[in-house]
């Protein structure tokens, strides 16, 4: 008997739509499919995580069978009858889980651009706007933080001073909405430092930036010193 080895897949396969998912929503895969799973989140919200954990699945099962078919014709097995047909079988799941895939994409996608549609334009959005989490992702940043990108997986991470955890879409839509910027001098596999903007200070403090102090003018020399105020 042909025996594979283990093509075991992570619980959340990746998708073409993780990001704007994690966009639209303010959370990323694993946080939003939890908030699903424990009834936290509202009905559009919830239409979008279901979807999108179907989609997963059926990226799962493609993936499934593409890995199982490069097993097969990797040349390591002898090339017999029953391997063809082995190959025969899996190239038919495989076109099954690819049309499978691509229904349920089609599906999720209609619902995120609803969700899209009606989402607040980034650069309008105002202090009132920001979610808990949001808030504390922006107050974490002011403190200091650096946005990296891993050499060999690509991936994202913002490292704040204060070691609170900000995912990366987070990051995104506060800069997406001005209120956070970086250094791009700095190369990102060694850290870009990000800055609150004007306009995110404004929104962590409540308040406008109070002008600098004016520095009084030195006297002249040989004149009198000025009178001080007199106190009431």
């Amino acid at each position: 008997m042909l025996s594979l080895p283990s093509t075991t897949q992570p619980a959340n396969a990746p998708t073409g739509i993780d990001h704007r998912v994690a966009t639209v929503t303010g959370h990323d895969i694993d946080s939003l499919w939890t908030y699903h799973d424990r009834g936290l989140l509202d009905e559009s919200l919830h239409r979008l995580a279901e979807a999108h954990r179907a989609l997963s699945d059926a990226e799962r099962g493609v993936t499934f069978n593409l890995t199982r078919l490069q097993r097969l014709a990797s040349g390591d097995l002898p090339f017999d009858q029953a391997l063809f047909t082995r190959i025969e079988r899996t190239v038919a799941q495989l076109k099954d889980a690819t049309v499978t895939r691509d229904i349920r994409q089609d599906h999720a996608l209609a619902v995120l651009e609803a969700l899209e549609a009606v989402a607040p334009a980034p650069a309008t959005r105002q202090r009132a706007d920001l979610l808990a989490h949001e808030f504390a992702a922006l107050l974490a940043i002011s403190q200091g933080a650096k946005l990296h990108q891993h050499l060999q997986t690509g991936r994202m991470s913002i490292v704040t001073a204060s070691g609170v955890r900000v995912v990366h879409p987070l990051y995104q839509r506060l800069e997406d909405a001005r209120l956070v910027a970086r250094d791009t001098s700095h190369p990102l596999h060694a850290g870009q430092p990000i800055s609150l903007t004007d306009t995110g200070r404004t929104t962590l403090t409540g308040a406008t930036r109070p002008p600098a102090a004016t520095a009084a003018p030195a006297p002249r020399a040989g004149s009198w010193p000025a009178t001080p105020a007199r106190s009431r």
